[in-house]
Order: structure tokens, then sequence, then C-alpha cells
């Protein structure tokens, strides 16, 4: 007598089936988590509070989530944020292996800014951010040139000291 609890392939056939299921499943709790955190940032943006919080792992998600929502505008309060947290290593950004994985999330001109603001508050200590709002408009409108002027920035700080 044939029995499917025995089938080898059968019994593989359920398996890929409850692995796919258990994929999609964690995919659906995914996307409510980045929807769950893009409303939450919505909210603080809206209350002018956006940089009184700390990012999150997963963050960079949230900002092509917001971006999607916007039509594709990107929302430049939210890059100048992560910019800001990746410079200053806040949040998951304390952790290296968080500041390397945003080289491949984040696009080149939050990466150019983040870049270059952490040149400039280590030649200028004690700086206010908000006296550098014009590293946000070199990166958005040159990336590269911002990213060279940073890495020029860091040769000069290390050749002087």
């Amino acid at each position: 007598m044939y029995d499917p609890d025995t089938d080898a392939v059968v019994q593989a056939e359920l398996a890929a089936e409850a692995a796919a299921a258990a994929a999609r499943e964690a995919e659906l709790r995914e996307a409510a988590r980045v929807a769950a955190r893009a409303d939450e940032l919505q909210a603080l943006r809206e209350l002018h509070a956006l940089g009184q919080t700390e990012p999150r792992d997963g963050d960079e998600a949230v900002r092509d989530e917001l971006t999607r929502r916007a039509g594709g505008y990107v929302q430049a309060d939210v890059d100048a944020w992560l910019a800001r947290a990746l410079a200053a290593r806040r949040g998951h950004y304390a952790d290296p292996a968080a500041r390397e994985a945003a080289a491949g999330l984040l696009p080149p001109p939050v990466l150019a800014h983040a870049a270059l603001l952490a040149e400039l508050v280590r030649l200028v200590p004690g700086v206010d951010m908000d006296q550098l709002a014009f590293a946000a408009r070199l990166a958005t409108t040159e990336p590269e040139a911002a990213g060279d002027l940073a890495a020029f920035l860091s040769r000069a700080r290390v050749l002087c000291h």
C-alpha cells in the first residue's frame, strides 16, 4: 500500500511548501514593520522632531518606503537625518557593520553627505550641524565631488597631524 507519509518526494514537496509559506509570512511581517516605521517617521517629520529620534536597523528600507509613498520624490529631510546619524555614528550606526551595510543600502548623495559631515565635524569640533546645511546641497547636486572633498579633507587632516 502507498503511504504518502513515507514518500520522500511528497515529504520534500510538503517541506518546500511550508518553507515558501514561512518565507511569505516573514516578508509580510517585514513589510508591515517597514510601513509602521515609515508612519512613525512621517509623524515625527510633521512634528519637526525627526532629528530627535535615533535611527534603527532597517531605516534604509523605511527611507525607500517613504520615497515610494511620495511618488519617487527624494525627501531631503529624511536623507539629511540619515546622513547626520551616519556621520555621528548614532543609533544602529554606532556598529561598524551597520555603517558598512549602509554603503550598499543608501544612495550616493546620502553617503557623500555623511562623509562630508564627518570630515567637517572633525575639522571644526563642536560645530553646530545646522551650520553645515551646505553639505547636503553639495552632496545632492554633486555627490561624487562631495565624496572627493570628504576624502581630500580626510587626507589633509591626517597630513596635518
